[in-house]
């Protein structure tokens, strides 16, 4: 009779919710802890990646998470702004805001017209990084997001304080082929963006990838190199940047920049 009752399908099922629950307990006890541990690991890792598309951290240099903490908040300004009109939204703490998740948000995102980068919903409030040195300011970075031939890429791009030009670009999560558009995080292929002219005098953006081939940039400003076999991914990453730097990303905080430049601030 024990056996009959072992072989039943209510003793199969009440064993296996028996299992599940004494395996979910720790499982879900040890996620609970470790959860502000991964919240400040990737805290530190995207305050790395802003100090080294901005050239505060050498390639080679490491850091512990107290110097890059220290390092940040020497020269670093985050700057949370309205994605509408650029102005500063003084409502927002940064170091607790998360602008992806806010995009993904109705309430706290508005929906990003037809775009070639395929960026569906854009934050209301975004995070722009302002590297300063002697109150002075030494460049922005900006996030960047669009699709490639496989997956969304998530970068970061830095300007000159002219608000134009090129200082740094890197991107961080993708999921392009590897060797193919992968490319797009070589050190070697990034470090040929510096000096190109992201935008022209009139506010236009033009930088793009071409196929093939770019001059350098004081002959070819507006141009940069193809990856060889990723030409959808090039594509994309023009989109990219043409979205995020033009009237419905940041170009409205760019413009207010530049202006306030030009006033002498």
């Amino acid at each position: 009779m024990a056996n009959a009752r072992r072989d039943s399908t209510a003793y199969t099922i009440g064993f296996a919710a028996l299992v599940c629950l004494v395996c979910a307990v720790p499982i879900a006890a040890a996620a609970v802890m470790l959860r502000p541990r991964q919240e400040q690991n990737q805290r530190l890792d995207r305050l790395t990646k802003v100090l080294t598309v901005a050239g505060l951290i050498e390639s080679e240099e490491r850091l512990s998470p107290e110097q890059v903490e220290s390092r940040f908040n020497e020269y670093v300004v985050a700057r949370p702004i309205n994605i509408t009109d650029g102005s500063t939204v003084d409502t927002i703490d940064t170091e607790m805001y998360d602008q992806r998740r806010a995009a993904r948000d109705p309430a706290l995102s508005v929906a990003a017209p037809e775009n070639a980068a395929r960026v569906l919903r854009v934050p209301k409030v975004a995070v722009v990084y302002e590297v300063r040195e002697n109150d002075q300011l030494r460049s922005i970075v900006v996030p960047i997001q669009g699709y490639g031939l496989w997956s969304t890429m998530y970068g970061y791009l830095a300007l000159e304080p002219d608000a134009r030009t090129v200082s740094g670009i890197t991107f961080y999560e993708h999921g392009e082929t590897a060797g193919l558009g992968g490319e797009i995080e070589n050190p070697r292929w990034q470090a040929r963006w510096i000096g190109r002219q992201a935008i022209d005098e009139t506010g236009a953006v033009r930088l793009e990838v071409i196929k093939g081939t770019a001059g350098d940039p004081a002959t070819d400003p507006y141009r940069m190199d193809g990856l060889s076999g990723a030409t959808i991914t090039g594509r994309g990453v023009s989109a990219t940047l043409d979205f995020w730097l033009g009237p419905n990303g940041f170009g409205p905080y760019l413009d207010k920049t530049r202006a306030e430049r030009g006033r002498g601030n």
